[in-house]
């Protein structure tokens, strides 16, 4: 049995109509955006050739599967970790996820439960053994934020230091939202010095010293790593 694109595009398009006249606005265009992606899915074998931001916006509050993002990560042996382009499973992996503009990461699932279990500095020994510089979940996690667009900045306090998770391009005000309305309301500006320059001086006061400590505005976009200390008044 064959499907008739034509017959399936043009009926879509007549509930469409029919949504429309009954002022069902939200049926209208969801069914609309469905009429068109079926056609170019049809006319380019594959929707991810085509980019229709009307359609997207209408469809994305029904969260469907197939407009996720995906990531494939392959599992392979603790041999072939550092360096799996020799496998053909992954090659195949690989090939496949290269047509949907996909990226692959290859983990040793038994490799990882290993390391769960040892204490930081024998990890890292683990891990230097086996030619690798980062484990397989840290790795799976740094593709996950890229392919989701998502960046972590701290907070540190004497009580506790936290990372709280934004979208990449947002502003300080914004990010400062994350932690309470009132520093967003009340931003007057932020405090920063990266993740990697506090590590090395050691101390915020030390990194101050050398310059390394800035004073942003509402203008500023955030960066990954940013060790911040907002200042607000409501």
């Amino acid at each position: 049995y064959q499907i008739n694109p034509h017959f399936v595009n043009n009926t879509l398009q007549l509930i469409g109509s029919m949504a429309a006249e009954r002022d069902m606005f939200d049926l209208y265009h969801i069914v609309l955006a469905f009429s068109r992606i079926f056609y170019y899915s049809i006319k380019f074998k594959g929707g991810s050739y085509v980019t229709l931001e009307d359609e997207l916006e209408f469809l994305g509050e029904l969260h469907l599967l197939t407009m996720k993002p995906v990531l494939y990560v392959a599992n392979v042996s603790e041999e072939e970790v550092a360096d799996a382009s020799a496998n053909p499973h992954v090659q195949a992996v690989v090939k496949y996820a290269a047509e949907e503009g996909a990226e692959v990461i290859t983990v040793s699932a038994k490799m990882e439960s290993e390391i769960a279990e040892l204490p930081d500095e024998e990890a890292k020994e683990f891990l230097a053994m086996a030619g690798l510089e980062e484990a397989g979940l840290d790795r799976l996690i740094k593709a996950g934020f890229k392919l989701l667009g998502l960046m972590t900045y701290i907070t540190a306090g004497e009580i506790e230091v936290r990372a709280w998770t934004i979208v990449r391009g947002t502003k300080a005000p914004q990010a400062a939202g994350k932690i309470h309305t009132d520093f967003e309301r009340g931003f007057i500006r932020a405090e920063i010095v990266s993740y990697k320059d506090l590590v090395e001086c050691g101390t915020k006061g030390a990194a101050r010293d050398k310059g390394l400590v800035r004073l942003e505005g509402k203008e500023y976009v955030m960066q990954d790593g940013d060790v911040v200390e907002f200042r607000f008044n409501v």
